[in-house]
């Protein structure tokens, strides 16, 4: 490996399995001190055990790398301060952290519960947001000391939130909803050093293993396309000092691909300078739409 996180002292949560699990290892594989976070939650998000953390902490340390264990809520704002402090105290620093944790309550719009939108909310988006705080005002408090931080955060979106996804309303708003995140933290925390971007990757896990239950191997190469490890290395280089100037942007991971993502911004439009009548607008609407480019389809919609 090349040592490019040498030195680098890196958070992931949601990191006892799957795409966490594979960026922990690919972090301390190019030299980072990780934090292993994980609730030990099922794919629900019930239940929680301590066993899944510590063993990808312990198979960092027996590959001669360095890393601790961590059980908290990061959903919880005691939890997101724990795991920040659990990096200081331990490490003596923080310069990454990958928020990955979340699971899956998938039901159709009409027969989604009030407790599965709010439970799929709080553990991606609140999830990200309460790490995502804490560190910032630590690595804020660095910069105005003059120790000027290289920081980085790599959040976890979904093509399901730049695009929907059927029957996953509440995953999807989530999702979604992270992107807005990173763009707000990406423009606030710059001036302290701190360079935030997203990933919305496509792997094989607990969360997927039904869509993506064949392995997907390239013909005679073995590669096996939906490998979560496929996502790490990207995830790596942008916790890494080498991202420097990448920020506020999100980028697609997939097997060999990796795409940046051209979110919103303005196509066609029309002025008349005053109020449009009711008609007026409507008919103004469906001319710039016959104007502009058509959506990409909703997964699951095709």
């Amino acid at each position: 490996m090349s040592g490019l996180c040498s030195e680098r002292v890196a958070i992931v949560t949601g990191a006892g399995r799957g795409l966490g699990r594979a960026h922990a290892l690919a972090l301390a594989a190019e030299g980072a001190k990780v934090v292993v976070n994980d609730l030990g939650v099922g794919l629900d998000g019930t239940g929680s055990e301590a066993g899944p953390a510590r063993l990808v902490a312990d198979e960092i340390v027996a590959r001669g790398g360095q890393a601790v264990a961590h059980g908290g809520d990061v959903a919880t704002t005691e939890g997101a301060a724990s795991l920040i402090r659990t990096a200081v105290g331990t490490y003596g620093r923080l310069d990454t952290l990958v928020n990955n944790a979340g699971f899956l309550r998938d039901r159709m719009l009409v027969n989604l519960g009030e407790d599965d939108w709010d439970a799929v909310l709080r553990v991606h988006l609140k999830g990200h947001f309460l790490p995502l705080q804490h560190a910032a005002a630590h690595w804020r408090a660095e910069a105005k000391a003059g120790r000027a931080p290289q920081a980085r955060v790599v959040n976890t979106s979904s093509g399901a939130g730049l695009l929907g996804s059927v029957g996953q309303g509440n995953y999807a708003a989530a999702k979604a909803g992270i992107v807005g995140l990173t763009l707000v933290a990406a423009a606030e925390l710059g001036r302290y050093g701190v360079l935030v971007n997203a990933v919305a990757p496509a792997a094989r896990t607990r969360m997927t293993e039904a869509t993506f239950a064949e392995t997907m191997a390239v013909p005679g190469t073995g590669f096996d396309a939906m490998a979560p490890e496929n996502v790490s290395p990207l995830v790596v280089w942008l916790g890494s000092a080498a991202s420097a100037g990448v920020t506020g942007r999100v980028f697609e991971a997939e097997g060999g691909r990796i795409t940046v993502m051209e979110g919103w911004r303005p196509g066609p439009t029309a002025d008349k300078g005053a109020r449009w009548s009711p008609a007026e607008a409507g008919e103004t609407a469906l001319k710039l739409l016959a104007e502009a480019t058509p959506p990409e389809p909703v997964y699951g919609a095709r």
